[in-house]
């Protein structure tokens, strides 16, 4: 065991996180055993689109998982995270696409057969990288079971529910208006759109109205779709428009007569009061066609050109159409005005298309039903949001839910089980390919083209992964899931409908707490993205820091449900953190004296002195308190109160307490703190693990043993008997005489090799005790030549002094510095800083410079005369003291 704790003198995260992680898997650490005695936790990962590398976003993700996952492990539960990737079905038809149009090959030259051969590849390759990504970064997941939404056990699950909800007559084909790219040519779910600010204009176009010499005047932002209007809408309490209501307008450049109706949708205040209604391109112009009994004309085609029903417009690309259609209506004196208008404009987030509204025949299911029991299981509290502000955005959505449209045009995703009998027009919905027609037997059958939406299979993740529609024995065990871990940007899209499936389907929710958080932007507070060029490969962060750093920096400064801005900075300080418990790992194995923590084991509390248990209550109250911020959510405040007590109070104090201790002669004395170092960097080293599983892993080995492994290791508990109040309060005393002492002579520049006596008046014998007991700690910390307990009068006057709780501290000026060298030396500084604040203000006096320089460097200027002004005061005030 000796042999083993010869920790390498630097800290170097290559030289053992690939083989720790490589132990990890070999030994089975992460393969959760269904055990009936114990209580599972269970994470389904949010499966990550096979699109590509993982960025920033995924590594905070995963992080806050692994941290999770790892801590209820070590508390005794039998965890299973389950891994998987997402087959994103648009978005990785169109990177293949783009991959093959580079070598001129054509999606539909290859067919569609030959295509999902191409995607398989590159769905093979990608699934292989994502997996690589996540071990670096230490994810504990049990890749025994890691699930893929194409795989076939998930495809089944997802024809299971097709099925069924089509059955309840919850999934319906029918013309409704959706969101299409004209570029990839097929339909797209909210998601997929990305919103951006562009210039635009709004024009203003008058519509006669029939047999009369009046106009009612509409604006529009798209005038191409007003060859589709098939009426015209006013407030029915609008009185500019009362007595229009019932009559006929005549659609300029069409000719068409549409009637004026009366409908609330309207808003009065806002233009001219009166809309152009457009059922078969816009969605609420789509509803108050339905209530009006509307025709719908579709005069846009699905690539973008303007359809047979456009008239003269006929075959133009609609922007084209858009320019002829604003020529026309100038010419025949029907267009108002041209107004300047920023507006939000969707584009598909893949191709970057302009996403057009448009009626089109695509399957649907039904949500209200669906809705409504999801609603009630996050009211009643069996669903918990963390933090609790984001369940409003959830019922904001699903109380105003629209029909899901769930069928795309692609050829890579579930296709629909849907069968058409070529024969005798019979649709046939099946969990399995239909072996003839179900009502003529033919077996002229052809499925449905379209595949399902990838959010549908998405859905069902918490329990398709465990084996649905089979009752599983990972099914019966590990669902309902503990925590969903996900970004607030996909409440909508993927917590919803996660939630009314699996109540939907099993019965039961999918997970007990959704855990938000924010979004990773970079130092400037910049979303990261391709465009700007500040996105940051967590990769190279690793291979640079190691996966340690790098979680370190996620988690640090991180509350839920906020973003967080990325510094390397912060980096490198969380790289100095891991370094300097290396360090002190070091400096304790190279303390340990195996043999004489063996000799007076059984004696330890006996030999303990304050400084052990003071260390010892520290560390039980940090226990208690990390966990409970865990319980909380609160991960980014329980690893700064481990690297709190880790940094401060056992490196740069405890251990700093105990090495006279540790090179003394007293043999209990030396035997009390080598155990008690020992137990303190077991325990600390826990707390961390979750944080920074490889070094303490690392370390941990080392400490007991090769075959030992921290990940299994046992959870530390608050135990009441490690509670030493009183040597709490003695050794706090006892540190804050050190810091103000190390304080005055930092400074007055006082060298370490001068020392000086510590005059202390303490407010009560309580105290007074505290400090005669802990006095011996000051020679060596606080650099001091004795220590007396003394009287106001016995104070000398030229006493430097400083106050903390409890306690007046005086340290003797003539044993701090020599009065007459330390004169002669504040006279230099203060002949060098009267110069300095000369040179600035001729400087800033000087009018030439302040009319050419830029305003930031004038800034400067300034700052620099106030903080050249603030230390010759400073060296003043020193001298008047001294003379």
């Amino acid at each position: 065991m000796e042999d083993s704790r010869n920790l390498s003198k630097t800290y170097n995260p290559k030289d053992f996180e690939e083989r720790l992680y490589n132990k990890w898997i070999e030994k089975g650490y992460f393969t959760p055993k269904i055990d009936k005695n114990k209580e599972p936790f269970t994470i389904v990962i949010p499966p990550p689109n096979i699109t590509g590398q993982l960025h920033m976003g995924h590594a905070l993700d995963n992080t806050l998982q692994d941290i999770l996952i790892r801590w209820k492990r070590m508390q005794g539960y039998s965890t299973l995270w389950l891994p998987g990737e997402d087959h994103a079905s648009i978005a990785t038809e169109v990177k293949v696409e783009n991959e093959l149009l580079k070598q001129g090959i054509y999606k539909k030259e290859i067919g569609r057969e030959a295509f999902l051969e191409k995607v398989w590849d590159w769905t093979h390759k990608y699934r292989a990288r994502i997996r690589e990504q996540l071990m670096k970064m230490g994810a504990s997941c049990d890749w025994s079971r890691e699930r893929f939404t194409m795989d076939e056990g998930l495809n089944r699950a997802v024809r299971e529910v097709f099925v069924r909800l089509y059955n309840r007559g919850l999934i319906y084909q029918g013309k409704r208006i959706i969101n299409w790219c004209p570029r990839c040519m097929t339909a797209l779910s909210d998601a997929e759109i990305e919103y951006s600010e562009k210039s635009g204009n709004l024009w203003h176009i008058k519509y006669p109205v029939k047999d009369s010499g009046e106009y009612i005047i509409v604006a529009t932002t798209r005038p191409e779709t007003m060859l589709g209007d098939t009426a015209i809408a006013v407030h029915p309490e609008d009185e500019r428009y009362k007595h229009l209501i019932g009559k006929t307008a005549i659609l300029p450049l069409m000719n068409r007569e549409i009637p004026i109706v009366a409908d609330e949708y309207v808003e009065m205040e806002f233009g001219t009061g009166a809309v152009k209604i457009t059922p078969a391109h816009d969605p609420n112009d789509f509803e108050v066609g339905v209530r009006h009994n509307l025709e719908q004309v579709v005069v846009i085609n699905e690539n973008g050109t303007m359809s047979s029903l456009s008239g003269k417009y006929e075959g133009m690309d609609r922007y084209e159409a858009r320019v002829a259609i604003v020529e026309d209506l100038k010419e025949l004196d029907l267009l108002v005005k041209i107004e300047d208008l920023n507006h939000n404009v969707g584009c598909h987030d893949r191709c970057g298309t302009v996403v057009e509204p448009l009626l089109s025949k695509q399957w649907f299911v039904k949500m209200k039903p669906l809705a409504e029991p999801a609603i009630e299981v996050v009211k009643e509290g069996k669903i918990q949001f963390v933090p609790e502000r984001f369940a409003k955005i959830y019922f904001n959505w699903m109380e105003n839910i629209q029909d899901w449209c769930i069928s795309r045009q692609l050829w890579w995703g579930h296709r629909i089980p849907v069968w058409y009998c070529q024969d005798c027009g019979e649709i046939i919905v099946s969990t399995d390919e239909p072996k003839g027609c179900t009502k003529c037997s033919s077996n002229n059958l052809k499925q449905d083209e379209n595949v399902l939406d990838t959010w549908f299979s998405s859905a069902l993740w918490p329990f398709s992964t465990l084996g649905w529609p089979d009752k599983t024995e990972d099914l019966e065990y590990f669902y309902p899931t503990s925590v969903l871990v996900t970004g607030y940007d996909i409440i909508f899209f993927w917590i919803a409908r996660m939630i009314f499936s699996g109540v939907d389907q099993m019965k039961e929710i999918p997970f007990k707490y959704v855990f938000v958080h924010g979004i990773v932007r970079d130092s400037q507070g910049r979303k990261m993205s391709k465009s700007l060029g500040n996105g940051i490969d967590p990769l190279e962060i690793i291979e640079k820091y190691g996966a340690d750093a790098l979680r370190f920096t996620l988690i640090t400064g991180n509350s839920p449900g906020n973003d967080m801005r990325f510094y390397m900075e912060r980096v490198e300080a969380s790289r100095n953190f891991a370094n300097k418990i290396w360090n002190a790992s070091r400096f304790v194995f190279m303390n340990l004296d195996e043999s004489l923590i063996d000799k007076y084991k059984g004696s330890i509390d006996e030999i303990r002195n304050s400084a052990d248990r003071w260390i010892l209550s520290r560390l039980n109250n940090i226990i208690a308190e990390v966990t409970e911020n865990l319980n909380k959510f609160e991960l980014g405040i329980a690893a700064q109160k481990i690297y709190d007590f880790i940094w401060s109070e056992v490196c740069d104090w405890y251990i700093e307490l105990v090495k006279p201790r540790l090179y003394g002669e007293d043999e209990k004395d030396k035997a009390a703190a080598q155990m008690t170092l020992v137990e303190v960097l077991r325990d600390s080293l826990k707390l961390l693990h979750p944080f920074m599983p490889f070094i303490t892993e690392e370390i941990y080995t080392h400490l007991e043993g090769e075959e030992s492994s921290i990940t299994i290791s046992r959870w530390p508990e608050y135990s009441k008997d490690r509670s030493f109040d009183k040597d709490e309060k003695m050794m706090q005393y006892v540190i804050d005489v050190i810091r103000s002492v190390r304080n005055i002579r930092t400074e007055m520049n006082v060298p370490n090799n001068r020392r000086a006596k510590i005059l202390l008046i303490p407010s009560n014998d309580e105290i007074k005790s505290s400090l005669e007991e802990g006095s011996m700690y000051f020679e060596k910390l606080a650099f001091a030549s004795g220590t007396a307990f003394v009287k106001r009068e016995d104070i000398p006057k030229d006493a430097v002094s400083a106050v903390v709780p409890g306690i007046e501290i005086f340290l003797p000026l003539e044993d701090l510095i020599d009065k007459e060298k330390e004169i002669e030396r504040l006279l230099k500084e203060k002949e060098k800083y009267e110069k300095e604040v000369e040179r600035v203000v001729k400087k800033l006096s000087n009018e030439g410079f302040i009319s050419k320089a830029p305003k930031n460097v004038i800034e400067e200027e300034k700052e620099k005369q106030a903080k050249y002004q603030e230390m010759l005061d400073k060296i003043i005030e020193r001298i008047n003291a001294l003379i």
